[in-house]
């Protein structure tokens, strides 16, 4: 009995012991991640979102959109992200320097958004929110609450979440070098 403190000490550091290891190994080599010049002397990735996308990335939580999407390209190996069009690279650690909270996903229901804003050029993104099914995403849960009919009756208008949530979905951006992912020449 006389030795049950220092039993429960030794078994109390072999488990802490360990597990600080890894918790302060990751943030010596995560935490000091930065953005990161794409070329010698170019501009800094990622770049940093404007503040309306800002604000749409709250509405995008408050819509629950991250229930049913991911913000990650699978490298090769691992999926077949890049095949769909998803991304032209794998998503990497600094792709995430940027953002709080870091909205990855948990499961991906809908496509995932990671470049979303670079692979729908001219893709009407309000037409998508108001009515999935005239797009094609008979799956997609209709948002035409955000937009409202202007006061002739002749257009519709969008909302201010529509209006910051459209531009949130227009800044996901992931075509771009960076130290650890160079884009495929």
């Amino acid at each position: 009995m006389k030795n049950l403190n220092t039993l429960l000490a030794g078994i109390f550091l072999a488990v802490a012991m360990p597990f600080g290891a890894l918790v302060i190994s990751s943030q010596v080599q995560l935490g000091s991640l930065g953005r990161a010049p794409a070329e010698e002397g170019g501009p800094l990735f990622p770049s940093l979102e404007p503040g309306l996308a800002i604000q749409g990335r709250a509405v995008y939580v408050s819509l629950g959109c991250v229930s049913c999407h991911t913000q990650q390209v699978r490298p090769a190996g691992q999926g077949s992200d890049i095949a769909r069009g998803y991304g032209v690279r794998a998503s990497v650690a600094r792709d995430y320097v940027q953002q709080k909270p870091v909205l990855l996903g948990d499961r991906r229901i809908g496509p995932d958004l990671a470049n979303y804003g670079a692979r729908t050029k001219g893709l009407d993104i309000d037409a998508l929110l108001r009515d999935p099914a005239s797009s094609g995403a008979t799956w997609h849960p209709y948002y035409s609450y955000l937009y409202a009919l202007s006061a002739d009756g002749k257009s519709v208008v969008p909302s201010e979440r529509a209006v910051a949530l459209v531009a949130y979905l227009k800044s996901l951006r992931q075509d771009y070098s960076s130290p650890e992912a160079k884009l495929k020449q």
